[in-house]
């Protein structure tokens, strides 16, 4: 079983900065790709941001120059720097991983997902 958990979200006003955490845990042989995903309300879920785990990135074009996504290999964790926020951030926030469970001897491939956390930006 593997376990991504969110933080860092929360109120905060135009122009100001967030940075969300999303460590994953669990049963985990190696993770490729994470990502941030976004949900605002009554809209789908949208692509923030996504890198891999050589560390090549991509962003959605509203985000581009003021977001930044980062890794930290070695402790299973994604960030998300958030600056210059609009008010058109707000949004639940989601972590994303694609990655092999298991063992060296038995793994499987999965995608797993956070609970998300809300960020609220005020205009």
């Amino acid at each position: 079983q593997v376990q991504l958990v969110e933080s860092g979200g929360g109120l905060v006003q135009a122009g100001g900065s967030l940075r969300l955490s999303c460590a994953a845990s669990g049963n985990i042989f190696r993770i490729n790709a994470m990502g941030w995903y976004r949900q605002a309300p009554e809209k789908q879920r949208e692509l923030v941001a996504a890198i891999t785990s050589g560390g090549v990135t991509n962003y959605t074009d509203s985000v581009k120059g003021r977001f930044t996504i980062s890794r930290d290999n070695a402790k299973n964790t994604v960030y998300l720097q958030m600056n210059s926020l609009k008010a058109e951030d707000t949004a639940v926030y989601y972590c994303n991983a694609d990655l092999v469970s298991g063992t060296m001897f038995y793994n499987y491939k999965m995608n797993s997902w956070g609970k998300g956390t809300l960020v609220t930006v005020s205009s």
